[in-house]
């Protein structure tokens, strides 16, 4: 595996982890990934892999992209398997233009959240962990989404609307309350 590359995700996670102190515990878990035998950044890797999203904000920053999530059937954020790529950046980057079908998509730098979630068995799939990297991506002028093969759906949400719902997924509420806590954005 690449160090450098290796090395550069795990200074990230370090940046996270003392940028939110009480998710330390968390940005550890992902790190001791990153360390472990076998590749992490592979989805055959049934022990735990990385997976990469973003957190799609519009140009104004007040609303969220979401798509219904055909196999999970919930409200999510844009993202999927790194298959590989071990730029985690990169591979949110490419969700999300392949799900929503937007263009004009920039990338802010830093890690926005990690959350680490058990996916239940699919398809003779066994059950298994995601350790997913999440990133914010902004939308340009263009919202016309086109909702792909992955999604039944995909809305634009208020963020303010999100952080308050209780029938949100719970790491979703949690994005919405980080950005807002940032100042709708700024910054």
């Amino acid at each position: 595996m690449d160090r450098s590359g290796s090395d550069d995700l795990a200074d990230a996670f370090d940046a996270y982890a003392r940028r939110w102190p009480a998710e330390a515990a968390t940005a550890a878990l992902f790190g001791e990934l990153l360390a472990q035998p076998g590749d992490p950044f592979r989805r055959e890797r049934l022990a735990g892999h990385f997976t990469a999203s973003c957190w799609l904000v519009d140009a104004g920053g007040t609303r969220a992209l979401l798509t219904h999530h055909r196999k999970l059937g919930l409200w999510l954020q844009p993202g999927g398997h790194a298959d590989g790529e071990r730029d985690l950046r990169v591979a949110a980057l490419k969700e999300a233009r392949e799900e929503s079908g937007l263009a004009g998509l920039r990338m802010e730098d830093g890690i926005f959240d990690l959350d680490r979630h058990w996916i239940p068995e699919h398809k003779g799939v066994p059950a298994h962990w995601h350790y997913d990297v999440r990133y914010v991506v902004r939308a340009g002028t263009d919202e016309a989404y086109v909702v792909s093969d992955e999604s039944h759906d995909l809305a634009w949400r208020a963020i303010a609307d999100l952080a308050i719902d209780a029938g949100a997924d719970d790491s979703v509420r949690r994005m919405a309350g980080k950005w807002l806590a940032r100042g709708a954005g700024q910054g």
